[in-house]
C-alpha cells in the first residue's frame, strides 16, 4: 500500500487504491494519483506514450478502453 513514484525524481505517479490485477507482467493502474502526475502523447489507436509529469522519464502506455471496468484506460 501506498504512493508509487518516479524512479528517476520522485514525482507523484499511482496510488495503490487504483492498482488491480491484469494479465500483463507489469503493474496495471487505472488513474494517476494528481491530474499533473503523467505527459501523454498518441502513439498508435488505442495507446498513448505515458511520461513523468515533472522530468520525462518514460513510463511505458496508457492503453484506453483496457481497464477493469468498461471506459476505463490501464496504465
Amino acid at each position: 500500500p501506498g504512493i508509487y513514484v518516479c524512479a528517476k525524481c520522485g514525482h507523484e505517479l499511482f496510488s495503490s487504491r487504483a492498482k488491480y490485477e491484469h494479465s500483463s507482467p507489469w503493474p496495471a493502474f487505472t488513474e494517476t494519483i494528481h491530474e499533473d502526475s503523467v505527459s501523454k502523447r498518441k502513439e498508435r489507436p488505442g495507446a498513448l506514450k505515458v511520461s513523468c509529469g515533472k522530468c520525462g522519464n518514460g513510463l511505458g502506455h496508457e492503453f484506453l478502453n483496457d481497464g477493469p471496468k468498461r471506459g476505463q484506460s490501464r496504465f
